[in-house]
C-alpha cells in the first residue's frame, strides 16, 4: 500500500509561460496575412519575401549536396568553403576586408541579431533601434531584458537618421549598441554616406557597437548606392555587419545569413550558437556557396523587375486622393502616409482588407512612429499590384 503526502501546491496554478513572452508585442501582420491566405479574393501586399524562386543553379547545388550526403552538422561558425566565398564577396562588393575568424554563418540574419544581442546586452542595458524599423528589433532587445531606445525617423527627413535625435535618445551610461538597417524595412530608405559617417562619429563618441542589418543590400534603385558602414575608416572593429541570402537570392526558406565583425565578438557568437541552432543548415550552406560563386544575372533580373514595380506602385499611390508616398530607393516596400483619412493605421489596414480586399501592414507594426502609415510590398506580381491599386483607389474614393 502506498501512502501519498498531501501536496501543499496542488491547488496552486504554476506559471508556465514566462513574463518575457507575455510582454512581447502581439503583431497583427500574422492575422492579416492569414486572412489573405484563406480568402482567395484578397490580394496581399503584405509579404516581406521575394515572390521569385531561388536561381536554378542554387537549387541544383542543394540537390547535389543531398545526393552527396551533406546531411550532417557543420561547424558552429560555418563551413570553411562558404566563408571563403563570403570573404571574396565582402572584399568586392562591400569593401570590407575580413578573415574566416571574422565571420559566423547563421540561420538567417535574424538569428545573427539575437546572437549579437545575447553576447553584448545584459539585462537593463540599452540598444538603440530605428522607429519605424524592422518589427523584430525591439522584441529581440526586450527578450534579452534589455532596454530598446527608439531612434526617431521622420518622413520630412526622408526617414534618414538625424544625429541630433540620436543625442536625445541615448542613455550614455547604459547603452551598448545601435541597430542600423539600410536599405530599410519598412521605409525603403537607403542611408547616404554622409549620414553613415555622422552615425559612425556618434558611435565612436559614445563607444557603441553598430549592428548593421544589410539584408536588402542588392535591392537599390535609381542610381542609389549601398554603403556598408563597416567599410568606413576606423569602423571595422566597431561594426557587426549582417547580411542574408533571403532577399538577394530569393532564398528565404533556406534560412541562411552571416555576420562579419570583430574576432572577439564573432567568437562569442559562435560559442553561443551551440546553444541556439548549433549551426546553419549544411545543405543551405552548400547552396549559398553556389549563390555567391555562380552567375549574378538572376539577381540583376530580379532587381530590374522590382524597380519596374516600384515605379508603378509609387505613381499609383500618389494618384490616390489622401495618400502621400515618398519614393523608396531600396528594399521592396512602399510606406505611404495615410493620416489624411483620420484613422489609426491598424483600423485603416482592416478597412482596406474589408472594403478593397487588399492586405497591407499597419505602420505601427514597425514602431510608434509608424502611426499614420501603412506598408505595401511590391514583392508581388506586377498585375496583382495593378489590381490591388485599382481596388484601393475605388474603395477610398467612398471615404471622401
Amino acid at each position: 500500500m502506498f501512502l501519498f503526502r498531501e501536496n501543499k501546491f496542488c491547488n496552486m496554478r504554476r506559471r508556465i509561460i514566462a513574463e518575457r513572452e507575455e510582454e512581447m508585442p502581439v503583431l497583427t501582420i500574422g492575422k492579416l496575412l492569414h486572412i489573405a491566405e484563406e480568402d482567395k479574393s484578397v490580394i496581399s501586399l503584405g509579404p516581406g519575401e521575394p515572390d521569385f524562386a531561388a536561381p536554378k543553379n542554387v537549387i541544383a547545388a542543394a540537390k547535389k549536396a543531398l545526393d552527396k550526403g551533406y546531411t550532417h552538422y557543420s561547424p558552429a561558425g560555418g563551413r570553411a568553403d562558404l566563408k571563403e566565398a563570403i570573404i571574396r564577396k565582402l572584399r568586392k562588393d562591400n569593401k570590407i576586408h575580413a578573415g574566416p575568424e571574422n565571420i559566423i554563418v547563421t540561420a538567417g540574419s535574424t538569428e545573427a541579431i539575437m546572437l549579437a544581442l545575447l553576447c553584448t546586452t545584459d539585462p537593463g542595458e540599452g540598444a538603440m533601434v530605428p522607429d519605424p524599423g524592422f518589427l523584430a528589433y525591439r522584441p529581440c532587445v526586450e527578450a534579452m531584458d534589455g532596454m530598446p531606445l527608439p531612434i526617431p525617423l521622420h518622413e520630412e527627413d526622408g526617414f534618414q537618421i538625424d544625429v541630433e535625435r540620436l543625442e536625445k535618445a541615448i542613455i550614455p551610461e547604459k547603452t551598448n549598441a545601435l541597430i542600423l538597417n539600410t536599405p530599410s524595412n519598412p521605409t525603403g530608405t537607403v542611408f547616404s554616406r554622409k549620414v553613415l559617417e555622422e552615425v559612425a562619429g556618434f558611435a565612436i563618441e559614445y563607444d557603441l557597437l553598430i549592428i548593421s542589418d544589410e539584408a536588402y543590400e542588392k535591392l537599390v534603385y535609381g542610381g542609389e548606392k549601398h554603403v556598408s558602414i563597416g567599410s568606413l575608416n576606423g569602423m571595422e572593429d566597431r561594426v557587426l555587419t549582417l547580411q542574408s541570402f533571403s532577399k538577394t537570392y530569393a532564398m528565404p526558406g533556406f534560412r541562411l545569413g552571416y555576420a562579419v565583425g570583430d574576432e572577439k565578438l564573432i567568437s562569442a557568437m559562435s560559442k553561443m550558437h551551440i546553444f541556439t541552432s548549433l549551426c546553419a543548415s549544411t545543405i543551405s550552406q552548400m547552396a549559398g556557396i553556389e549563390a555567391l560563386k555562380g552567375g549574378q544575372e538572376p539577381v540583376r533580373k530580379m532587381v530590374k523587375e522590382y524597380d519596374r514595380r516600384r515605379k508603378m506602385i509609387v505613381r499609383r499611390i500618389n494618384e490616390i486622393p489622401g495618400f502621400r508616398c515618398a519614393e523608396p530607393k531600396g528594399a521592396f516596400y512602399a510606406f505611404p502616409n495615410i493620416s489624411h483619412y483620420k484613422m489609426k493605421s491598424l483600423r485603416f489596414a482592416e478597412w482596406l482588407l474589408k472594403n478593397a480586399k487588399v492586405a497591407v501592414v499597419p505602420g505601427t507594426e514597425f514602431g510608434r512612429l509608424g502611426e499614420g502609415f501603412v506598408r505595401l510590398s511590391y514583392a508581388t506580381e506586377y498585375g496583382k499590384i495593378e489590381r490591388a491599386m485599382d481596388s484601393i483607389e475605388k474603395a477610398v474614393r467612398k471615404l471622401r
